[in-house]
């Protein structure tokens, strides 16, 4: 089995083919199963985000994995493969090992080292180990990932400089408001992650008074008292767009939910002179409408928006050293990964020679029945010991030379000398119920 990563995300798709791609919460699992239920697709981990949705796989091969994985990502978004060609990138093997790292380092992210993606990639191996679409390859592949993420954030001062997306987005409404956030009332349009960081945010930076509202009113609640906000119904969302300068919009629906009727009605109420009404949307699908841009006195900040303005901002001053934390550990798994890949090939050469002993043991007995099974016992030992002998220093060499770049080979030179039939993998083996982000693999560095 291979790695293959194939995405979209923020740096090659606008937030119309996003929208498309993004996977809810409730699909995730129907979308696994259909990942791997494809011939060439044996596990399947999916994330997604407001700025990618990626699909890393373990495939059996190459063009026929990129094809399985192209299919269901274009019944996702109900277009035909050929349409979503221009925005999909592909990272295969060792490539593909340093794009999840990459990623869960905040290297790949819209701000450079924010630390939600980390949240977001173990939400989305939870969610592939649940729907037991996660097996040996991914496991080990998201367990490194996960703890590289957390290196590198322990490690180095990336985090500081890379904000969280809402603390970007509101460093650039800030700018659309005369005296910035201090003291401008504000709400909060959801109650999930983002929203909660959201409200979080806002908090720290001085803005209120503050207003939830969500369509489950519970949680809407619960978020609100834990940062003496106000919650209200969605039902009262005209009037109380009506009462805030700046709206942080970041639901999980599906269609949006600050219509142009909805911000007109709310503009009609709202003193004008109080300036414009902020709206950043950091959901996908998104939640402001499309014309809700052209309204007058209205400021809208999305992801694309987003992407733009931030693009050409510094790079956290610790960029260099997460790199090189990556490459390092990029290698070591590959290292790992090889010498893995070796382990089923050494166990059948093993096998077969215990095979071969057991065999001329038998034939030992049938021709020598004068023997006492002490003489026996002694003669089976004394074979055994030879054998293992004999392969003791070509296994042992043959795992060191594994772990070297192009390794596989000596692993299929063993196969072919010896004849050896090793079964594959199983696509699904055991995985915790809880991600470890400590685990460790041999070479690897804390």
């Amino acid at each position: 089995m291979k790695l293959l990563v194939v995405g979209a995300s923020y740096r090659t798709a606008p937030v119309a083919t996003l929208e498309q791609l993004a996977v809810a919460p409730a699909e995730l699992t129907r979308t696994l199963d259909r990942l791997v239920a494809q011939p060439y697709v044996a596990e399947a981990v999916l994330i997604s985000t407001c700025n990618r949705v990626e699909v890393y796989a373990a495939v059996s091969g190459f063009h026929g994995g990129l094809g399985d994985i192209c299919a269901v990502l274009a019944e996702q978004a109900g277009s035909a493969p050929a349409a979503l060609a221009n925005h999909l990138y592909v990272h295969y093997d060792a490539a593909a090992v340093d794009h999840v790292f990459r990623v869960a380092a905040g290297l790949d992210s819209m701000v450079v080292g924010e630390a939600q993606i980390l949240g977001q990639l173990r939400d989305a191996y939870h969610w592939a180990t649940g729907a037991d679409a996660a097996g040996r390859l991914l496991h080990e592949l998201m367990q490194q990932a996960l703890r590289v993420g957390k290196r590198a954030h322990a490690e180095t001062n990336i985090d500081k400089a890379g904000q969280s997306v809402v603390t970007a987005a509101l460093d650039l409404a800030a700018g659309h408001l005369d005296g910035g956030l201090t003291g401008r009332p504000a709400m909060v349009v959801g109650a999930g992650a983002m929203g909660a960081l959201g409200v979080a945010t806002l908090s720290r930076l001085g803005a209120g008074p503050l207003t939830v509202t969500n369509r489950g009113a519970d949680r809407a609640v619960r978020l609100a008292e834990s940062y003496g906000a106000n919650a209200v119904p969605m039902a009262e969302l005209v009037h109380a767009l009506s009462t805030v300068d700046i709206v942080v919009a970041a639901t999980a629906a599906n269609e949006p939910v600050l219509t142009i009727d909805v911000v007109t009605r709310a503009l009609a109420r709202r003193d004008a002179a109080r300036g414009p009404l902020v709206l950043l949307d950091l959901a996908v699908p998104r939640d402001v409408a499309p014309g809700v841009a052209e309204l007058p006195g209205v400021e809208v900040i999305d992801i694309d928006r987003m992407a733009a303005l931030l693009a050409d901002g510094p790079a956290a001053t610790d960029t260099a050293e997460v790199t090189r934390i990556v490459s390092t550990e990029v290698e070591a798994f590959l290292s790992w990964l090889r010498g893995a890949d070796v382990a089923p090939t050494v166990a059948a050469l093993r096998g077969r020679a215990d095979d071969v002993v057991s065999t001329e043991l038998r034939r030992l007995a049938q021709r020598r029945p004068e023997l006492t099974e002490d003489q026996r016992a002694e003669v089976a030992r004394t074979v055994h010991r030879v054998v293992q002998r004999l392969l003791h220093q070509p296994t042992v060499r043959v795992r060191q030379l594994a772990a070297e770049p192009g390794g596989d080979q000596y692993a299929a030179l063993l196969r072919e000398l010896f004849d050896l039939e090793v079964p594959q993998t199983s696509p699904v083996d055991t995985v915790p119920d809880v991600v470890d982000t400590d685990t460790t693999y041999p070479g690897g560095e804390r």
